[in-house]
């Protein structure tokens, strides 16, 4: 008969069918597991690369993004701020940026940024003591932090003070400048945070 169980080519059929029906299962039982070793979306985007467009930065502005879980700040500095940081040479605890972990080699100057554009600072919004945030205070002189304080960072957990290329003020908890992150310039007004010289190319 042809319905018979032993009807070779049914027996092959049903056999193909559920080889079929097994893979296709053996299939998504794997897509899960596979998929948990490759990274998350969430995770692939905590170490990337920010891509920020400071044209907007009006003189004196300061915008926040976030890379890798940690507040980065970037200022467009005015004439007088880049002015008053020699003055403060004998103020900050390492006004030549020499601690090497602490900024990239050409981050290692008074200014804490790249020469071709030193205008623009960019550092991680972290205190050195604690890992408090520290606020952006750009006036001058103001009454609660003294005669000498010609703008910067303002740590109001304990009180240590930056300049505004982020050196830390001697006499402060805080033992070190704040942390200038690898970047580079994608274009006149797109900073890549995280970016290496390889981008910029």
């Amino acid at each position: 008969m042809a319905d018979s169980p032993s009807n070779p080519a049914r027996r092959r059929f049903l056999t193909g069918a559920a080889t079929a029906v097994g893979a296709v299962g053996v299939g998504f039982a794997a897509v899960p597991f596979l998929s948990s070793f490759q990274p998350s979306a969430k995770a692939e985007a905590a170490g990337a690369p920010v891509d920020v467009n400071i044209g907007k930065l009006s003189p004196g502005q300061m915008t926040t993004v976030s890379w890798r879980g940690k507040p980065v700040f970037l200022v467009n500095r005015t004439e007088r701020m880049l002015e008053s940081l020699p003055e403060l040479n004998d103020k900050v605890q390492d006004p030549e940026s020499r601690v090497v972990d602490q900024q990239p080699s050409y981050a290692s100057n008074i200014y804490r940024a790249r020469e071709e554009n030193k205008r623009y600072l960019v550092v991680v919004g972290i205190c050195t003591h604690l890992g408090c945030a520290p606020t952006y205070r750009p006036e001058v002189a103001p009454e609660d932090l003294g005669q000498d304080w010609k703008g910067g960072f303002f740590c109001p957990c304990h009180g240590s003070k930056f300049d505004i290329s982020g050196r830390v003020y001697k006499g402060v908890p805080a033992p070190t400048n704040l942390e200038v992150p690898q970047y580079v310039y994608l274009s006149e007004d797109i900073i890549r945070v995280g970016g290496t010289e390889e981008d910029a190319a």
